[in-house]
């Protein structure tokens, strides 16, 4: 069976305040999706974020998001294509400086909250986020979210995209998440979300609420970091893979 990535949002505490349990997760994950500061996270959470995950041979990603501490970044914000691009940009850089300061490497890119939300529903925003990504470098890997709009304009415009799955959010009929808020979003226990991820990976598809089969590729799983089960659901869903033979591995080095 082939290999797959364990991933994260982690980073997303800011200043004394904490956000999940970062190295717990940083000893199941296979990559970590680092907050870059305008959602969540600040230079010392990034960069000792950065330092453990090098120490455990756990790859890093750029998380960019709204600039919106107050909000998470899960509000829908009114920015114009052209400003998501440079606040994208902006994150981009700042965790790449942060991650070589502490001696790892930023090597891949996915978007946060509402911006990914977004992205993964309007098109023009989808292409923005691209855009960005590719201006910076344009060998950087997006990391996105399987059958949606920012898959397609990955590929459209060249960048190679990581298709992923959630492990703890149930999807719509269409492939999407279901809003947060909606019956049926959130997979709090550990034992469904990881029986629900080892169904989707071994039928190659997005299993819909309805148990509907959407066809995919799927090369990383998502469990979010914020949540207080978070621990006990990644832990499990990295348990019940390996029993069934499932290798898991970073989609790219973690070496610098």
């Amino acid at each position: 069976m082939p290999y797959v990535d364990l991933n994260s949002d982690l980073g997303e505490g800011f200043g004394t305040y904490r956000c999940g349990d970062d190295e717990a997760m940083l000893a199941i994950v296979t990559s970590a999706n680092v907050a870059c500061g305008l959602h969540a996270g600040d230079p010392e959470i990034m960069a000792r974020t950065f330092t453990i995950a090098r120490e455990r041979g756990v790859a890093v990603g750029a998380h960019p998001g709204f600039p919106d501490l107050w909000g998470f970044g899960r509000r829908r914000l009114p920015f114009s294509t052209g400003e998501i691009e440079r606040l994208i940009a902006y994150q981009i850089g700042a965790a790449t400086a942060l991650a070589a300061y502490a001696g790892h490497r930023i090597s891949y890119v996915k978007t946060h909250g509402a911006l990914g939300n977004i992205a993964c529903e309007e098109r023009d925003v989808a292409d923005a986020v691209v855009r960005a990504v590719r201006a910076v470098d344009r060998n950087l890997p997006l990391l996105g979210i399987a059958l949606t709009e920012l898959v397609a304009a990955g590929d459209a415009l060249g960048l190679e995209v990581i298709q992923e799955i959630y492990a703890d959010r149930g999807y719509t009929e269409t492939g999407q998440l279901i809003p947060r808020g909606q019956p049926g979003a959130m997979i709090e226990g550990a034992e469904e979300a990881a029986a629900r991820v080892l169904a989707m990976v071994e039928a190659g598809a997005v299993i819909t609420a309805s148990g509907k089969h959407l066809p995919t590729p799927i090369r990383s799983v998502c469990v979010h970091g914020d949540s207080s089960h978070a621990v006990a659901t990644a832990s499990r869903v990295r348990g019940v893979l390996e029993q069934a033979g499932v290798t898991l591995r970073p989609f790219v080095s973690s070496g610098k």
